[in-house]
């Protein structure tokens, strides 16, 4: 920009350098007579390389758009301005990018300039996190309406009838326990969410029951997050019964949990309660049985068998495992 101002503007061409957005006079047949060093930093491009060339030449052409043409020329003219054009351009040396271009006549003393005063933005970055931001947001409201929507599922499924509101609360509260505590502990990034052994040994160590487990371990298994959630609901209701019924309501009683994995994709997780006192099979089934099945056979695809026996519950789970 030195040729335009000359050397009595050198205060002004410090100003006009000192803009972060990169800025480009235009002569009358498009070619480029000033720039500050914004300009050329931004296109990594040298003054001796682009000074006195044709914008629609920069960059071997990659600015020789149609629409772009017919605008600039409609400036001079019709008085006219460019506002925030977006041009998205794949440039030899900073690869794809998003540019808002905005474009006005250069102001002159006597008002007869026919120079054109171009400023380009590269809004890539923020376009991106604007994308970026827009997904999060919709992936959380996504997953609200799922959340409230398996709130609203175990607050109506969840039993009523011969509870008092302090123990339908309690039944509530711990499925919901549940529920969020899984979902937290599957998008912890900083541990292994899907371990089959951790999974079982914090639902029961919620419980204060992990003295009383007797774990079986079988081959190292990971599951997905969502069958981490299944899962943790699955042994919530078994902990829960067992704690108010079975095995683990009395001081003797244990459980034990083993499984096993057949042509290394079909869990067999077994739950055996024994020690606790006699009970036989309820009079009716209950939310919580078919919770349990519903979760293995949807994100665990597989199923469930609660089998009461003399000694106490076994509960055979199956899951699909995936790779």
């Amino acid at each position: 920009m030195y040729r335009l101002l000359g050397s009595g503007h050198i205060q002004t061409q410090g100003i006009v350098d000192t803009i972060q957005a990169p800025l480009v006079v235009l002569d009358a047949d498009y070619r480029i007579v000033g720039a500050n060093k914004a300009f050329f930093s931004d296109f990594l491009m040298t003054r001796g390389e682009m000074m006195g060339v044709s914008l629609f030449a920069v960059d071997e052409g990659r600015w020789d758009i149609p629409e772009l043409r017919r605008l600039l020329s409609e400036v001079i003219p019709k008085s006219a301005a460019i506002v925030g054009y977006e041009i998205e351009t794949e440039l030899s040396r900073t690869g794809k990018r998003l540019i808002s271009l905005s474009a006005r006549r250069l102001s002159h003393p006597d008002d007869n300039s026919t120079s054109l005063l171009l400023q380009f933005d590269d809004i890539t970055d923020t376009r991106h996190a604007d994308t970026a931001r827009d997904m999060l947001l919709e992936e959380t409201r996504h997953r609200m309406r799922n959340l409230l929507a398996m709130i609203s599922s175990l607050a109506q499924q969840t039993r009523t009838r011969d509870r008092t509101a302090e123990e339908y609360r309690d039944a509530l509260l711990g499925r919901l326990k549940a529920m969020l505590e899984s979902q937290d502990w599957a998008g912890d990034k900083d541990r292994i969410a899907g371990d089959l052994e951790t999974t079982i040994r914090r639902m029961l160590d919620g419980h204060g029951e992990t003295a009383r487990l007797r774990l079986q371990p079988g081959p190292a298994v990971t599951l997905a997050a969502d069958q981490v959630l299944s899962l943790n609901l699955i042994l919530h209701e078994l902990v829960t019964n067992a704690t108010k019924y079975g095995a683990l309501s009395a001081g003797d009683g244990w459980v034990t949990v083993g499984w096993t994995v057949e042509d290394g994709a079909r869990l067999k997780l077994v739950w055996h309660e024994a020690g606790g006192p006699r009970t036989g099979p309820p009079v009716r089934e209950g939310f919580g049985t078919r919770l349990i099945q519903f979760s293995a056979r949807g994100n665990l695809g597989g199923g469930a068998e609660l089998d009461y026996q003399a000694d106490g519950l076994v509960a055979r789970i199956t899951a699909t495992l995936r790779n």
